[in-house]
């Protein structure tokens, strides 16, 4: 079954297609912005014989009307027969679609991301016939986008870098300027963010701390996250249960930075039922250094 980290990973360029703009900056390609993007069958099947299904198609048309198929593939594992479906669809969208197709693969672990970069060939050593050479964005190569002026510039790219970023120690940095900038949109730019953010992070401990972030403020996100912690709230029927999660929240924000928690410190998180108090520890926590960052001005 598909994960929900995988779904994101592609679906991200179904609602911000202008993205890979951006992104191809970052992987040293210079792809201009779109005039417009339309998204395309991903089936790729001929006949009936064996089927194939890239993840994401987009048909991207430039101001200069050129146009080029953009195939994107969330890879969340390393895989030797992955290179030759890639070499399939290109091949098969050339040919149908007679426009120029280009193949962007998201991946959230490094090593993946680093075999999926490598030039694959096909063809006997000597002569190849066929090489690969797919654009990859992954950890190793998106950026780490801590400051909230630099969020505010680009929330897609700064959710991609979060969704890319997921298991690394600088993930609460990320995701704690990605929810301050969002302070500043309307909920409409909001809320798809703030969902497709959460299914991204899948099930890794930053999809905790994403939670938590969200929880702060619910009368400010509508959206159907916000709406589920509402309703974890009515179920719990007491406001400790939010105060325990925002708390495990902040502890596991310090833990990701590597900060020592002593017992006492621990003890004091846990303990503590003021929720204004607790928000105000969890905004401070991505970047301390010290639990004794946390604790300061209290």
């Amino acid at each position: 079954m598909v994960s929900s980290s995988h779904e994101a990973m592609h679906r991200i360029f179904q609602e911000y297609p202008g993205l890979f703009s951006r992104v191809s900056e970052v992987l040293g390609v210079t792809i201009g912005p779109p005039a417009s993007a339309t998204v395309m069958p991903t089936d790729l099947t001929e006949n009936r014989p064996l089927e194939r299904r890239v993840d994401t198609l987009l048909r991207i048309d430039m101001e200069d009307d050129q146009s080029y198929l953009l195939a994107i593939e969330a890879q969340g594992k390393k895989d030797p027969d992955k290179p030759a479906s890639w070499m399939y669809y290109l091949s098969y969208l050339q040919a149908k679609y007679k426009l120029p197709p280009m193949l962007l693969v998201v991946c959230q672990d490094r090593a993946t991301a680093e075999w999926a970069a490598r030039p694959f060939r096909a063809g006997h050593p000597q002569s190849p016939a066929l090489t690969l050479q797919a654009l990859v964005a992954g950890p190793h190569n998106m950026p780490v986008i801590t400051e909230v002026a630099e969020a505010r510039k680009d929330l897609a790219l700064t959710m991609l870098a979060a969704i890319t970023h997921a298991g690394d120690p600088d993930i609460g940095a990320i995701l704690k300027s990605l929810s301050t900038a969002l302070r500043d949109v309307p909920e409409t730019i909001a809320n798809p963010i703030v969902e497709l953010t959460a299914q991204g992070l899948g099930n890794r401990p930053a999809a905790q701390q994403w939670r938590n972030l969200v929880a702060v403020d619910l009368s400010f996100y509508k959206s159907f996250m916000s709406e589920e912690i509402r309703d974890e709230g009515r179920t719990e029927g007491r406001a400790e249960g939010r105060a325990e999660g925002i708390a495990r929240g902040i502890l596991l924000f310090l833990e990701q930075s590597g900060v020592d928690v002593p017992d006492e410190a621990r003890e004091r998180i846990l303990g503590c039922t003021d929720l204004d108090v607790l928000s105000r520890w969890l905004l401070r926590a991505p970047g301390a250094a010290s639990v004794e960052d946390v604790f300061a001005e209290e």
